[in-house]
């Protein structure tokens, strides 16, 4: 295993210990089943590199928005912001903008997951063979019934698993990893929070 996926290994270690904590519906990190999407246009044989994804915009605008608009305080939580300055250069770098434009909203999806790259502790990294690649957001949306139903969004396409360049697959599961992190720390301040009502916030850890 590369240094690189011991680091992403490292930092989805850290989500489960967080997740642990989740005080809603808890997220496993099993993937939820992608619905089939359209089968894509035939391809050439040559690995996608991480060198043809350009990147656009200035993300710095972005991570600062988002953190105003969530009221981080970046001195108290350096840790979460400087998780939110890497979601918003991985986004931008890996064109998610061009299918999610609005960046504010990025955290509101319920879940996500990758198509074609494992990310349990069995199969962490590892390329399944002769699928897409895609990073796929799950959101809940009432059916016809008013019963809440799993809706996946695709966010970005990358095509055959098995063509991705390392340092390309790489960033696709850290963007995945860090956006599930950011989830962490939203239900922690949510548990902080609850915990508040009932005790002063001084007391609570």
């Amino acid at each position: 295993m590369s240094n690189t996926l011991d680091r992403l290994k490292a930092l989805s270690d850290k989500l489960e210990v967080k997740l642990a904590n989740k005080p809603e519906e808890p997220f496993s990190g099993k993937a939820i089943p992608l619905k089939k999407v359209k089968k894509p246009p035939k391809e050439a044989t040559e690995p996608i590199k991480k060198t043809e994804i350009e990147t656009k915009g200035d993300h710095t605008k972005l991570a600062k928005s988002i953190i105003t608009i969530m009221g981080i305080d970046t001195k108290a939580e350096e840790v979460r912001a400087q998780n939110i300055y890497k979601i918003s250069q991985l986004y931008l770098s890996l064109s998610i903008n061009e299918k999610a434009p609005d960046f504010d909203h990025i955290f509101i999806y319920k879940a996500m997951n990758i198509s074609g790259i494992g990310l349990k502790e069995e199969d962490f990294g590892e390329i399944r063979e002769g699928k897409y690649c895609q990073i796929i957001a799950i959101t809940y949306e009432p059916d016809k019934n008013g019963k809440k139903k799993a809706k996946n969004i695709s966010l970005s396409y990358f095509g055959k698993a098995e063509r991705l360049d390392e340092d390309l697959k790489n960033d696709i599961m850290e963007f995945v990893l860090r956006w599930r992190y950011e989830k962490a720390f939203q239900n922690l301040e949510h548990y902080k929070y609850l915990l508040g009502k009932i005790k002063p916030n001084d007391t609570l850890f």
